[in-house]
């Protein structure tokens, strides 16, 4: 699920915890339900996701029992901030696709754009977790798994969890992140542009370790700008000889 702008506040006011659809909120209870989620993106944002649920109240300005009316455990809430910054993200790496002809000029937009929204800190660590295990199911279509693995390494699987699929993000949601950035990774190495040993994974890496959570919004975005770019230069290709 995506939700930007108005259509957002539209929607939240029509939708549970859960995802599900709801009788419209009063009021007070849609700009409630505003504020946790505004809170819950800034404090998990900041904090991580373990971050407790009383944080998020006190960021919202509201009781902890408001939080809990809506969101009836810290799961369900972690669930719906994962799986709104999963699409966000997949929604800019297919812009950048859509909108650049140059490979390696798209993936840059797409490292660019994602970072400075913030969203690789509320990235699911269901989608950080992609690792090589070989007893771990296959979530992605066949077709796609090549482009998730450098040449010569083993293939990238989502590495599966021990906990009920509750508890989970969305698997379609990260399914179809590591579709579309696989399609950005595999266009830039094809080009040669993109070192050769570099996949996915690498790229996630990438989008959440350069937003770094800073009190001051001018030192933050200045320092998530450098260093992304001494990441992208790491990931380029260099010429032989």
């Amino acid at each position: 699920m995506h939700l930007q702008g108005s259509s957002w506040s539209a929607a939240v006011a029509s939708s549970d915890g859960n995802g599900g659809r709801n009788t419209p909120l009063r009021v007070d209870a849609q700009r409630n339900l505003e504020h946790v989620l505004r809170a819950a993106r800034e404090v998990f944002g900041e904090l991580g996701y373990g971050a407790p649920m009383e944080d998020v109240a006190r960021r919202a300005r509201v009781g902890v029992g408001t939080v809990y009316r809506r969101f009836p455990s810290k799961d369900v809430l972690v669930r719906r901030i994962a799986e709104e910054e999963t699409a966000r993200l997949t929604d800019q790496a297919r812009a950048a696709l859509g909108q650049e002809n140059e490979p390696w000029s798209a993936l840059a937009r797409f490292l660019r754009t994602s970072v400075a929204s913030g969203a690789g800190r509320l990235l699911p660590p269901q989608v950080l977790r992609v690792g090589v295990d070989a007893e771990a199911e296959i979530r992605l279509p066949q077709q796609r798994q090549a482009a998730l693995a450098a040449p010569g390494q083993p293939e990238l699987r989502l590495v599966e969890r021990p906990t009920a699929p509750e508890d989970e993000p969305d698997d379609a949601g990260a399914a179809a992140l590591l579709e579309v950035v696989g399609q950005l990774v595999e266009r830039a190495r094809a080009a040669g542009e993109l070192r050769p040993d570099v996949a996915v994974a690498d790229v996630l890496l990438v989008i959440a370790t350069a937003a770094p959570s800073l009190p001051d919004a001018a030192q933050q975005a200045a320092a998530s700008a450098r260093l992304l770019d001494i990441l992208l230069d790491g990931l380029r290709s260099r010429p032989v000889g």
